[in-house]
């Protein structure tokens, strides 16, 4: 990781935006300045809400080109300049890496369970383990921490490091509350069991806010 790149909030709300996009539609990636402001500006897989005009979101893009971590473009048949990230070259992370980065910067802290549920969207991940080893490398190339359990939960979480401050770590407890203290140890059945069981529920949580996305996104075709 390059140490000295370091992103603000609006930075690293829109840089979480173009890759996210690149990701789940490509069909219409590179975006216009118009598609990152409305994707930064999007209800949902989005913590905290954010209303930044279009002038906040191109100055946005003007400092991440300038670090190298985005690009313009001017497709052919485009009448506009339209942006995409440059995640892979500026921070030497691969798709699936950087999956996991946007979903940190656009959500803030999360257990394991809800990244793999949240970035499969965007990259597949067919089990807790497969996550894991997506992010030992991360962790050792300075991109994400480890933090404690949030009060009530049993599951470590993970935080991005290219905006620290962005998020408080002092996330609130999951709806749910444990019955019985986390074992120490390795792994045994009932800690197994415990990360199933969380990364089922974060599925869930992850299928509900994409029907309400979806449903949105009709509502707004049949509006026009």
């Amino acid at each position: 990781m390059q140490r000295d790149i370091q992103l603000d909030p609006n930075e690293a709300r829109v840089f979480g935006v173009l890759v996210e996009k690149a990701l789940t539609t490509p069909e219409q990636y590179p975006l216009t300045l118009n598609a990152v402001t409305n994707g930064a500006n999007q209800k949902s897989n989005r913590d905290p809400v954010l209303a930044l005009d279009e002038d906040q979101v191109a100055a946005a893009l003007e400092r991440l080109v300038q670090k190298y971590l985005a690009r313009k473009v001017f497709p052919a048949n485009s009448r506009v300049e339209k942006y995409l990230h440059n995640g892979k070259d500026g921070l030497g992370l691969q798709a699936r890496e950087l999956s996991i980065m946007a979903e940190l910067l656009m959500r803030g802290p999360q257990t394991a369970g809800e990244l793999r549920s949240r970035a499969s969207r965007m990259q597949p991940f067919d089990s807790l383990d497969e996550l894991i080893a997506t992010l030992e490398p991360m962790i050792e190339g300075g991109f994400v921490k480890r933090l404690p359990p949030a009060p009530g939960s049993r599951a470590e979480r993970y935080a991005q490091l290219l905006s620290p401050d962005l998020h408080p770590l002092d996330a609130p407890a999951p709806k749910y509350t444990s019955l019985a203290p986390e074992p120490s140890g390795p792994a045994t059945p009932v800690r197994d069991l415990t990360a199933r069981i969380e990364a089922l529920e974060a599925e869930v949580r992850s299928l509900r806010e994409q029907c309400r996305e979806l449903a949105a996104r009709l509502e707004q075709l049949f509006e026009s």
